[in-house]
């Protein structure tokens, strides 16, 4: 993998848009004015921050983040870029920063690698000699990357109380439940049939804990990202009868609908119902069941915006990522994973209008990349990722800086009872090579 380049021909920052709004120099709106001030803030707050998920409810126990010292509090925007590029300046090869599309700009720009959760999983394994690798993105990520790295490494996630909604949405206490449910209809679980299936294979979206990993791992499932999640689906089905895919439905229905699953054979699993909600006849019929998880923000995009753009674009291409519910998918041109997204405008030879689907920051970086598009998002609401916009530019020079001092803020650490399993089945993702 190479860094991706992001040349800055417009201001693809989705903070100085915020601040323009804040401020009234700008007629956008935001879901949250609170995005203006800095993380920090709510650090001390139970919650996962203003933006898209700030209406979801956070676990009790969620990680918190220990206070920023006033001096990266204080800090304006050019002095922190300063100080976090001669923090690695310092440290050279020793570090290594991955950052995620929907990271925001001033984060970004001083990672050395940038790509969607499958790319950085990759990634984090290309850096052997790195002793640190900082991680911004959010928790599960962070753990993944310890998974796959060099037990010395150490991998920091700058701010500790960047989650995932979406993530969190499928404890390790609900699936072991659903399991022993599922066994309770199904029969035994690692009973293969004559073709040498068993009743269900569990598939994990790379958007889980590590225990939620370990334990598809320890039951002969797999982890999934969107970049793979056809090829993931075919190899589960190879093994099992149905599949039980967690924790969003969203990805689970909008690939196994375009493999040709019928809706009527992938019934909902909610954690807090018996059986999840069906009967035990649907789940026998059952091809794929669908934990009730979601992204907040791929919830958001909505058919009536796609008709919207379309109205006032004739001739726009719509592409959605496959968090977004189904009948938006539908309604779309095409859908794929954010790196699909990048590369279906970067192969895109004429001048073309993009309506895209997916968090503010990516497409706002990918309108400043490519200006000889139109590239705008379908949700004209600016509200990005809640718990990717904790990662802020002060936390990354603070975590920097105190590696130069020979301190490892921050660290993430696996457990080794959940690394062994939960390795084994990211070995199985990432063997799962996505189609071009």
């Amino acid at each position: 993998m190479t860094l991706l380049p992001f040349p800055q021909l417009t201001d693809p920052s989705v903070d100085h848009a915020i601040q323009a709004i804040v401020v009234g120099a700008s007629t956008d709106t935001t879901c949250s004015t609170d995005l203006a001030e800095g993380p920090w803030t709510f650090d001390s707050r139970q919650g996962y921050g203003p933006g898209s998920s700030m209406g979801d409810v956070i676990p009790t126990g969620a990680p918190r983040q220990g206070e920023l010292p006033v001096e990266y509090r204080e800090a304006d925007e050019n002095e922190l870029d300063a100080r976090i590029r001669a923090a690695k300046a310092t440290l050279g090869d020793r570090v290594v920063v991955l950052g995620h599309f929907y990271q925001r700009e001033e984060v970004v720009q001083h990672a050395d690698y940038v790509g969607d959760s499958f790319q950085l999983a990759n990634a984090a394994l290309e850096r052997p000699e790195a002793e640190a690798i900082v991680f911004c993105g959010v928790h599960f990520m962070a753990e993944t990357a310890d998974l796959l790295s060099r037990p010395e490494q150490s991998v920091i996630l700058p701010n500790l109380a960047a989650g995932c909604s979406m993530a969190d949405m499928a404890d390790i206490d609900q699936v072991e439940d659903c399991w022993e449910q599922l066994a309770d209809v199904l029969g035994p679980l690692d009973a293969a049939d004559e073709a040498g299936r068993v009743p269900v294979i569990p598939v994990t979206y790379m958007n889980s804990s590590a225990a939620i990993k370990g334990f598809v791992g320890r039951h002969g499932g797999i982890v999934c990202t969107s970049s793979n999640a056809e090829t993931v689906l075919e190899w589960a089905f190879e093994r099992g009868r149905r599949v039980l895919f967690f924790p969003d439905q969203h990805l689970g229905r909008n690939t196994a609908k375009a493999m040709g699953v019928p809706l009527e054979q992938m019934p909902m699993w909610n954690p807090r119902r018996p059986l999840g909600g069906s009967s035990s006849q649907q789940l026998v019929d059952s091809r794929v069941i669908l934990w009730h998880g979601f992204c907040s923000v791929h919830r958001r995009f909505t058919v009536a915006q796609i008709d919207q753009a379309r109205a006032e674009h004739p001739g726009v291409r719509v592409i959605v990522h496959p968090e977004c519910p189904m009948e938006v998918v539908d309604a779309a041109d095409e859908a794929g994973s954010t790196d699909y997204i990048r590369r279906a405008i970067d192969g895109a030879t004429e001048p073309t209008t993009f309506a895209i689907g997916t968090e503010i920051n990516l497409v706002r970086r990918l309108a400043a990349q490519y200006p000889q598009h139109e590239i705008f998002c379908l949700d004209p609401v600016v509200c990005p990722c809640s718990t990717m916009y904790r990662i802020h530019p002060g936390y990354l020079a603070w975590v920097l800086e105190e590696l130069v001092a020979g301190r490892t803020p921050n660290r993430i650490k696996v457990a080794g009872d959940v690394a062994a399993p939960a390795r084994v089945a990211l070995e199985r993702m990432l063997a799962a090579k996505p189609r071009v």
